[in-house]
């Protein structure tokens, strides 16, 4: 094959493997701009107490110090849009892409499997994969692949498919033909900027402070440590994630549902809890329905911890507001993560 039978070949197999899209950069260091970006970022504190997004620098803007010899970098992407949502409206709330099984084991599969196919056709490949789970700016090479560009709340955004979707890397030692970047259509709107209860999105977009955000709260911090009281009254009753920022981007209109099953929530899940199953929820009933997914990440503790803040600053505000303040009005339709979550 040349080159580009080799790409269109590629992109045709991880379509194929159920991607939702797939694009080609080039492996190469990322610039000093975006290492400016990155080091100021740092500096500033916004990574908060998640100390693992400051080492590795060199690796994170040089993908061929992951993979030596690398020459292309195919960035995937992989539906997990669902329009199912809680029964009881007053009951804690899970980002969606955690409804089901955790999404790393289940696109981990396929890439490996991709991985195996294009060895079996091409012969001594040198590559790896990745989903979320290494020093790679999978963001900023899925937006140089094509793949969409960052919107304001700094999460890639597809013209035709939204942002519900996770992203996945395969960097190989094999010269591929690289796609072209798309151009930003966030234009004025501030959709999302005026919807984060925290303000974790700077005033003019394309910047998060990490350690405002909800997903950094419920997530990231360790299941002994508090959550900052800066988060009372703030939370909007989510118990892991926050999807707002998604929830209110137009472009959501155009995301679908997934037809992967693995993402599918169980029957009779937490979905269909009430405030009371989760206040009520033991270490036993944790196990049996979150094991094997995403919060699995944030412990048992981190749940009871989040469902404790959560309703003691509820009950809190009850007592000293005579009129319950209503929640934020949100699009059923438009789900997503969260910035800091995958």
């Amino acid at each position: 094959m040349d080159i580009k039978e080799r790409t269109r070949w590629i992109k045709s197999l991880a379509l194929e493997a159920g991607f939702l899209h797939v694009g080609i950069s080039k492996a190469e260091f990322i610039g000093a701009s975006y290492q400016q970006q990155l080091e100021e970022w740092l500096r500033n504190g916004y990574q908060g107490k998640m100390q693992y997004l400051e080492n590795y620098k060199e690796k994170r803007l040089d993908p061929t110090q992951l993979v030596p010899g690398a020459k292309s970098i195919i960035s995937l992407a992989y539906n997990y849009y669902t329009t199912k949502q809680p029964l009881n409206p007053e009951a804690p709330k899970v980002a969606t892409y955690a409804y089901g099984k955790d999404y790393h084991f289940v696109i981990k599969r396929k890439m490996h499997q991709l991985l195996e196919r294009i060895r079996d056709e091409l012969g001594a490949v040198e590559g790896r994969y990745f989903v979320d789970s290494a020093p790679v700016l999978e963001r900023q090479w899925a937006a140089r692949s094509g793949l969409g560009w960052q919107g304001k709340h700094t999460l890639l955004i597809h013209p035709k498919h939204g942002s519900y979707f996770f992203l996945a890397e395969l960097i190989l030692d094999v010269e591929l033909v690289p796609d072209e970047a798309i151009q930003d259509h966030c234009g004025r709107c501030r959709r999302c900027i005026d919807a984060c209860p925290t303000g974790a999105i700077a005033d003019m977009g394309y910047v998060v402070d990490g350690s405002r955000c909800i997903s950094y709260a419920t997530i990231e911090l360790k299941p002994q440590e508090d959550i900052p009281a800066a988060f009372e009254n703030k939370m909007e009753g989510w118990v892991f994630g926050c999807d707002i920022c998604q929830q209110v981007c137009p472009w959501n209109r155009f995301a679908s549902p997934h037809d992967e099953p693995y993402f599918e929530p169980k029957e009779g899940g937490f979905l269909e809890w009430t405030v009371a199953d989760w206040v009520a929820m033991d270490k036993p009933t944790f196990k049996s329905q979150f094991k094997g997914t995403p919060l699995e990440r944030a412990k048992y503790e981190g749940i009871k911890r989040n469902v404790s803040f959560l309703f003691q600053n509820k009950a809190e505000k009850s007592e000293s507001t005579p009129t319950p303040q209503s929640h934020r009005t949100v699009s059923p339709d438009n789900l997503g993560d969260g910035p800091l979550s995958r």
